[in-house]
C-alpha cells in the first residue's frame, strides 16, 4: 500500500474521530469547550508532527511529497467521515452537511496535517540516527594476555 495513502487515511480517521467527539461534547455543553478544542487541535498537530518527524528521522524516501499528498487525501476523507460519524452518533446530520465538510472543513484539515508535517520533517531531518551517531570516546578494553 502506498505510504501517502496510509498516512492520509490514518490522519483522516484521527481528525474525524476528534471532530465527532467534539460535536458530541457540544451537545452537552455548547459554550464551555474552549479548553477541549485547544487540546484536540494540539493532539492532532502533535500526531502529524511526530509521525512526519519519525519519517524524516528514518530517512524515508520522498517524505515531503508523501506528506503533501497525504494531507490532500486526509482533508476530504476526514470531511466525509465526519458527516457520517456525526449523522450516526450525534444528531442525524444529513447529506446537506457534506458539501461544507468537503470544502471548508477539508481545507482546514489539509492545512492542519500539512503544516505540522512540514515542521516535523524539518526537525526530524536534523536529528541523527543512533547508527550515525559519533563513536564513543571510551577506550577499548584490552585482552587479558597483553
Amino acid at each position: 500500500m502506498r505510504s501517502w495513502l496510509v498516512r492520509g487515511l490514518g490522519m483522516a480517521v484521527l481528525h474525524a474521530i476528534a471532530e465527532v467527539a467534539l460535536a458530541k461534547a457540544t451537545v452537552y455543553d455548547p459554550t464551555g469547550l474552549t479548553t477541549a478544542r485547544i487540546a484536540v487541535i494540539a493532539l492532532l498537530v502533535g500526531a502529524a508532527a511526530l509521525w512526519s518527524a519519525l519519517d524524516a528521522w528514518l530517512r524515508r524516501e520522498d517524505a515531503g511529497r508523501t506528506w503533501f499528498i497525504a494531507s490532500l487525501v486526509a482533508g476530504p476523507v476526514s470531511g466525509v467521515l465526519y458527516v457520517i460519524g456525526r449523522g450516526i452518533f450525534v444528531d442525524r446530520t444529513g447529506a446537506e452537511e457534506l458539501w461544507p465538510a468537503i470544502s471548508g472543513g477539508a481545507a482546514f484539515t489539509a492545512l492542519l496535517v500539512l503544516v505540522p508535517a512540514g515542521l516535523g520533517l524539518f526537525v526530524g531531518g536534523r536529528l541523527k540516527r543512533p547508527a550515525e551517531a559519533e563513536p564513543s570516546k571510551r577506550p577499548r578494553p584490552r585482552p587479558a594476555g597483553d
